[in-house]
């Protein structure tokens, strides 16, 4: 993306921070290490942001407590007879709220109490120049402005849908009785880990995606295997839809779709619509300044997160691209860093690691090898079932594959897929390896405890 002209800060200054989340932290926190201060303004989700309150904390506690009870049910070992029971959704329920709240209170509001020269200001912000934001009455003006709003659910526009009570992924998680029956639209990673969360909690789960095979976006064999694993546990999958209205009929949510040219019914006691995030960018009247959004909906930035007003940049979910809790964290220091810091540095293009967190899990960093080989790279790739791996032999829990792949003609590592109960852990000595061009060779070389 072409650079615009760079505007700094000096040595101090003010920075005017839209939003509460991880990237309006980690901003707030290095633009206090130059010494200049904070105003946060924050609306909508409280402080926090995306995920301690409606996603990363509250998503993976239930996942955890989904498992437990899977695992407790399910017990591979001879001689050993374990029972599971889910005694009280609504306890449930209640302790992952006790720990939302722990959380930012710990992690945000408590730290934000002992930052000198921040103040938080609840309220919709409103540029009014590249350096003064208004919210309600009151108008600040600064030296510069951090855009990092985040992102919310996408929901398209279904016929009828606007009229039932349907949940995204923050009602979902705030359900008091647990659905006999959920309907759930969508077909990648949001959808998937809160559809097995619920399958193993004891609801109905109907899964409704759009694309031939769930996670299209993914290499075909991750969603092959895995879909097999969900159906195995009662997920019922419904690929190729067209959906054509939603309704509700004697108390329930009725979705008719076209699959495969049928019209067919589906009925639940919730539904739930998982189809993707947006970037939260209404009413922040970016036209006054004339920023642009990108192809995705997000805030167009150089490869400094400078917006094209000089002053203003953004970070973290607005940008639309990588809408992850630790980019998010990178990218709110980076802006800092950019505003107030002694040069400009560029948003690293290292290898991104990702994990889904189903279970197996999905993890994944760098290319796959039809990635690779379509930037001219002479790739080759190695599977490993995870059923020849002695350690998960041993374990009884065989789900799954590693699969890594090199660039012939230098032997690294240029990426890695994993569907592994612990493919997340798994994950990190490969980007580590592609991170600093460790050989394969070498890789063979290092002692590693039994696997």
């Amino acid at each position: 993306m072409k650079r615009f002209e760079i505007h700094r800060g000096g040595e101090a200054g003010h920075l005017i921070v839209l939003g509460g989340g991880s990237a309006a932290f980690a901003a707030a926190i290095r633009a206090r290490e130059y010494g200049a201060r904070v105003t946060m303004i924050n609306d909508g989700l409280p402080i926090g942001g995306t995920c301690v309150n409606v996603g990363c904390v509250p998503s993976k506690t239930l996942i955890r407590a989904a498992e437990t009870l899977y695992r407790a049910r399910h017990n591979p070992f001879d001689g050993i007879e374990t029972t599971g029971e889910l005694k009280s959704f609504a306890g449930l329920i209640g302790q992952k709220d006790a720990l939302v709240d722990q959380l930012r209170q710990e992690k945000y509001l408590d730290i934000l109490k002992g930052m000198e020269g921040v103040e938080l200001i609840q309220g919709r912000g409103r540029l009014e120049s590249g350096v003064s934001v208004r919210v309600g009455e009151r108008l600040v003006t600064g030296s510069h402005v951090l855009i990092a709003t985040g992102a919310r659910p996408s929901v398209p526009p279904f016929a009828g849908l606007s009229k039932v009570g349907y949940l995204t992924s923050k009602e979902v998680f705030e359900l008091e009785e647990q659905p006999e029956s959920l309907l759930v639209i969508g077909g990648s990673y949001i959808a998937l880990e809160i559809a097995q969360l619920y399958t193993r909690l004891g609801s109905r789960v109907t899964l409704l995606q759009r694309s031939e095979r769930i996670l299209s976006a993914y290499p075909p064999e991750i969603g092959n295997v895995l879909v097999g694993y969900l159906a195995e546990e009662g997920m019922k999958i419904v690929t190729g839809n067209r959906i054509q209205s939603v309704s509700e009929e004697k108390g329930r949510i009725l979705v008719r779709s076209l699959v495969e040219g049928e019209l067919r019914s589906f009925r639940g006691d919730r539904l739930l619509v998982a189809t993707g995030r947006r970037p939260n960018t209404d009413g922040l009247n970016l036209e006054v300044l004339g920023i642009e959004t990108n192809e995705k909906g997000g805030i167009a930035v150089n490869d400094a997160l400078q917006t094209k007003a000089p002053t203003v940049y953004a970070a973290g979910d607005v940008l639309g691209e990588r809408m992850f809790v630790y980019t998010a964290a990178y990218e709110g220091s980076l802006a800092a860093d950019n505003v107030f810091g002694p040069e400009i540095r560029k948003r690293e293009e290292t290898p991104l690691p990702w994990v889904i967190f189903t279970d197996p899990q999905v993890a994944g960093v760098g290319l796959d090898e039809i990635e690779a080989r379509q930037r001219g790279i002479d790739a080759e790739a190695a599977v490993l079932p995870m059923r020849q791996v002695p350690r998960a032999i041993a374990a009884r829990e065989t789900r799954g594959f590693i699969k890594l792949i090199r660039n012939r003609a230098d032997d690294t590592l240029i990426g890695a897929r994993i569907v592994a109960s612990e493919g997340a852990e798994l994950l990190m000595e490969a980007a580590l390896a592609i991170r600093y061009r460790v050989k394969v060779g070498d890789l063979r070389e290092m002692l590693h405890p039994p696997t």
